[in-house]
Parts: C-alpha cells; structure tokens; sequence
C-alpha cells in the first residue's frame, strides 16, 4: 500500500455495499487475480464520474468489465462507454456482466490493441479511463488527448507501481524497469504538458487526474 494499511483499511470500512452484481464481479475477479481497480480508487472513479457529468467516456483496459459498470451506474441516462480489451479470454465475461447488468446498449467493447483501435476513433470524449498496459501509457497519451474535449478529464490508474515510482531503476526488479522508466516519464509528461493540469493523488495503487486546457 502506498498510504499506511491502517488508513487505507478505514477508508474501505467507510463504503456502503455495492450493488449485488458489482460485489459479485468485483469478488470473483480478486479471486482469479483479474486486475481490477481496488476499492478506494473505484469510489474515487465514481465520485469523478458523477461530478462531471460525462456525456461520452472512453476506457481503455476492460478486463472483466468492472469499472466500465462502476461508471455506468453513476453516469447521465445519455452517456456512453467506448471500452477496449485486448485479452480475448476476459472479453466474452465482460460482454456477459454488460448484459447482465442491462447496459449492452450504452456500453461498446471494441477488442483489439488499443494503439490500433484508437487511431480510428473520433471524439470527443469528456472523460478518459486509463488502466491498462502501463508501458503503453505514455504512447498512447498524444493521441488520448486529441479524443477528448475540452475541460475533459484523463484519470489514469496504477501510476504509483506500489510505491516503486520512488525507487531507483536499479532498485526495482529487473522486468520491471522499463515499465518503471515509462511510468516515470509519463507522469513527468503529465505535469509538465503546456496541456494539462494534473493532480497525483496517493490512493489505491496511485492515480492522477488530469484536465485537458
């Protein structure tokens, strides 16, 4: 944990029990190691989707489709999610809690690598959710940006690699590196970017907020 376990531990105690659904795909995906986000960052997600308002979401990292229901549930009637996987045996679970929570019709799951996918798609999108390859963050970044409107929000997750963000290169393990130097330079980018201005916030495995100038 990046904050003490004992706050992080109260923070968690704090939440009111999701809906059915959710706590079943949330439990059975920490069963089978499917990364999804943890549960203070998914509070956090829902807080941000609620308090803009999106009209148009874009995901990029489905994985069983469980932060795709969590902004789901909190965002406008006419909202849509634009949501991308690359693991084809996480897609047809995904595609199944979509249709189980009656959100096929405001949910599109595009399968495929995202640098492909988001070349050939058109904006704009007021809210961005990046939680997927976090080498690939920082190359996806120009083009993420060119999707979203203006005053749209990026929030990326992950960014804070269990505290291992501080360490050395030579300090982290060896497969590690280069994902560890990417994740540095993508966070450098996003405060120092003439185009965002961007929060780094310490919860869960570490999150930014950026909004687009």
């Amino acid at each position: 944990m990046i904050v003490n376990d004992r706050i992080t531990d109260y923070i968690r105690s704090l939440e009111s029990d999701r809906s059915p659904l959710l706590s079943k795909i949330g439990k059975k995906a920490r069963q089978d190691n499917v990364p999804v986000i943890r549960e203070e960052t998914a509070a956090f997600l829902q807080t941000m989707t609620a308090a803009i308002r999106p009209k148009a979401i874009l995901e990029v990292g489905t994985a069983v489709g469980y932060s795709t229901l969590l902004m789901a549930e909190v965002m406008p009637s006419d909202c849509h999610i634009t949501t991308i996987e690359k693991y084809e045996k996480r897609i047809p679970l995904a595609r199944e809690n979509f249709k189980e929570a009656g959100e096929s019709g405001r949910i599109t799951l595009l399968e495929g690598d995202a640098q492909d996918i988001l070349k050939g798609l058109s904006g704009p999108f007021d809210l961005v959710f990046m939680d997927a390859a976090k080498g690939q963050y920082l190359l996806w970044l120009p083009r993420i940006l060119e999707l979203m409107s203006p005053g749209g929000m990026l929030i990326s997750d992950n960014v804070l690699q269990d505290g291992d963000i501080i360490e050395s290169r030579y300090a982290v393990e060896r497969r590690n590196r280069t994902i560890h130097g990417r994740m540095r330079e993508y966070l450098y980018e996003l405060k120092h970017s003439e185009r965002l201005t961007t929060s780094v916030v310490p919860i869960g495995d570490g999150i930014t907020v950026s909004i687009l100038k």
